[in-house]
Parts: C-alpha cells; sequence; structure tokens
C-alpha cells in the first residue's frame, strides 16, 4: 500500500474522510473510522510522515553529531554508545526520533552541519566535541535551531551545556597523587581544538600550583584519544631524560596502549609507575593491575542532555521547567591498584 488515495480508493471514501480516521477526528462516525484503521492494518498503509512534517513544520527527529574517524569507530567502549540509550528514554516519552549523525574527520564539521541545517532533517541538535570556539554554536543560535552542546565553549551566546567535571577529575587526581610524594606527575591531552583539552590541563596546573608543584610543560602529552595515543604518549614519556613517576589520562582506553607500551620497557603501573585513568570503561577493567579511574553513569547523562534540550524546545518547556542550562557533571573515583606506587620521602 503507497498512500492515503490508495487506501481511499479501496474502500471507496473521500482522501479527506480516511484522513480524519486515521487522524481520530470526531467528526467521523465510528463505524467508519473501524473501516479505515481495519484496512490501514490489512493493506500495510503506512502514513508519509515527510509529507506531514513538511504541512506542520517539524520532524519530530533530534540529531546528534558526532565525530566519525576511524579511532572512533574501533573504539567499542565509545562514550555516545552508552549516553544514546538515556536520550531514547526521554524522547521516547514524546515520539520523538533520534538520528545520528556522523560527521566525516575529514570535512568541517560546520559546513557538515550547515547542510543539515539547510534541509531541515532535524527539529533540535545535540552537538558533541565542542570546540574552544566552535562555529557551529552561532550557525544554530542564528538559525533559532534548539540545540545543547556537551562541552563548554568559548563561543559567545548563553546556550545550554553540559560538560564533564573536568576540574574535579583534575583535583582529585593530583591530590591523590600527590599525598603519596609524586611531585612529577605527567598528563595527557587531546592533539586538538576540543575545549575540555584546555579546561583539563588548566585544571590540572592549578590542582599542582595549590600543592606547591611546579608546572612543567613537558609533562603535558598531547596525544590522539585512543589506545594507540596512550601507546604514543608512554613511549614519550620513557624519552624524558627526567621522567615522571605518576601520570593521570584524559580518555579511558588509553591506559590500554600505555600499559602495552610501559610493560615493554620493563615499567610495570602500580610498581614503577602511578597510573590514574579517566572513566571507568568496560575493556579497562580487564587491565591488571586494575585501573585508579572515575565512575560516572552514561545513562543518566543521557537523560539530563535529553531534558535539558527539551526545555529549550517551545513545544515540550513547560513540561521541564527544572531542567538545568549549564551542569557539570560528577564523577566519582574508583580505586585500584594502577596507583600504588608511592614515592618515599627521603630520610
Amino acid at each position: 500500500m503507497r498512500g492515503i488515495r490508495q487506501l481511499a480508493e479501496h474502500l471507496e471514501i473521500s482522501i479527506g474522510t480516511v484522513s480524519r480516521a486515521l487522524n481520530g477526528k470526531p467528526d467521523v462516525n465510528e463505524e467508519t473510522r473501524r473501516r479505515v484503521l481495519a484496512a490501514a492494518e490489512e493493506l500495510g498503509y503506512v502514513a508519509n510522515q515527510s509529507g506531514r512534517s513538511l504541512r506542520q513544520g517539524e520532524t519530530k527527529v533530534i540529531g546528534l553529531m558526532i565525530e566519525s574517524s576511524q579511532e572512533a569507530v574501533e573504539n567499542a567502549d565509545n562514550f555516545f554508545l552508552g549516553v544514546t540509550s538515556g536520550l531514547q528514554h526521554v524522547f521516547a516519552r514524546h515520539k520523538l526520533d533520534l538520528l545520528m549523525l556522523p560527521c566525516p574527520s575529514d570535512e568541517d564539521p560546520c559546513e557538515y552541519l550547515k547542510r543539515m541545517v539547510a534541509r531541515r532533517v532535524v527539529d533540535a541538535m545535540i552537538i558533541s566535541n565542542t570546540q574552544r570556539i566552535d562555529r557551529r554554536i552561532d550557525l544554530l543560535s542564528r538559525a533559532r535551531i534548539p540545540f545543547v552542546a556537551v562541552g563548554r565553549s568559548l563561543s559567545a551566546g548563553n546556550f545550554p551545556w553540559i560538560d564533564l567535571d573536568f576540574e574535579g577529575v583534575a583535583e582529585r587526581a593530583v591530590e591523590r597523587l600527590a599525598s603519596r610524594g609524586h611531585r612529577r606527575i605527567a598528563i595527557t591531552a587531546p592533539s586538538s581544538e576540543v575545549n575540555l583539552g584546555y579546561v583539563f590541563v588548566e585544571s590540572y596546573r592549578q590542582a599542582l600550583e595549590r600543592r606547591g608543584i611546579s608546572f612543567d610543560p613537558s609533562l603535558v602529552i598531547r596525544v590522539k584519544s585512543s589506545e594507540q595515543g596512550g601507546y604514543q604518549a608512554a613511549h614519550e614519556l620513557l624519552l624524558l631524560e627526567d621522567r615522571p613517576t605518576a601520570v593521570i589520562l584524559i580518555y579511558e582506553l588509553m591506559a590500554i596502549g600505555l600499559y602495552r607500551r610501559l610493560m615493554e620497557s620493563g615499567i610495570v603501573p602500580g610498581r614503577d609507575l602511578a597510573v590514574i585513568g579517566f572513566r571507568d570503561a568496560p575493556r579497562a577493567r580487564f587491565l591488571q593491575p586494575s585501573l585508579s579511574c572515575f565512575r560516572m553513569s552514561l545513562y543518566d547523562l543521557g537523560i539530563a542532555l535529553g531534558e535539558m534540550l527539551l526545555a529549550d524546545m517551545p513545544a515540550y518547556r513547560e513540561l521541564y521547567p527544572d531542567s538545568g542550562r549549564n551542569i557539570i557533571w560528577p564523577l566519582e573515583l574508583v580505586a585500584g591498584e594502577s596507583d600504588a606506587f608511592e614515592i618515599k620521602a627521603m630520610v
């Protein structure tokens, strides 16, 4: 069954009557409504949602823009695989669909988003991988398309965002390591303009300063956020003349590559080098020694993102009056054995 015209012809009644019956209008008698619904089910009629969307000026679709790259595909513990379950839980309340929009790594994210906006693919957007200065924020603001950013930005405008508590992670990690005598503490950061890298490094610098530890730029290792990036980070740390005694990782799966490179050099995490990871990812749980890292609920984060976005959409705003506009998402430290290495005080 192709459409409403064929359904009307089959029933030998007008298209208008069929349309009103399908949409539950009160001016259709119950017998006709039952006939229409029964025939629609029997013949496999499906409403033309694109046409309806054009008439109503909405698509009932929310877009989630993510980066599509080889490392994102290879990393099975992708951050957004967990977040989408919470998002869909929220959107299902209102029969909204979630559409993943993977932007190729070799394409300008702003140009990619311009095409989505021009085609009116979605009613609202969630953007991720937020840059220090992010032109997508200005684009969506000018187009008056409701959106939420996963991450803060220095771009102008009062836009809604949720970001992870990178300040808290840096503070607790440095405090934990400093209390065990470490003064040469390295850190990994993304080799890109993503804003979380700047937030994390600055928070780390301030945490060192509060404990009277000098900031050494050579201990900031900028690599890709992947297992290979962890391997490269360990290699660069090993090349330093004055090696660190501890390292804090910005991405959960980096620990896998880091462990591999350290073990190749006869260095045992937790015994010769203290390691603190970022998120408690499933694959990293198999590492030995067990990784000290931080835990969070991606499902709950997805719910908060979804409700924050709906609170910014006129049709749903009144249903979510208590949704925050800017949220720093907390993480809980999970102690493992990877940072058991302590620096003994000189006698």
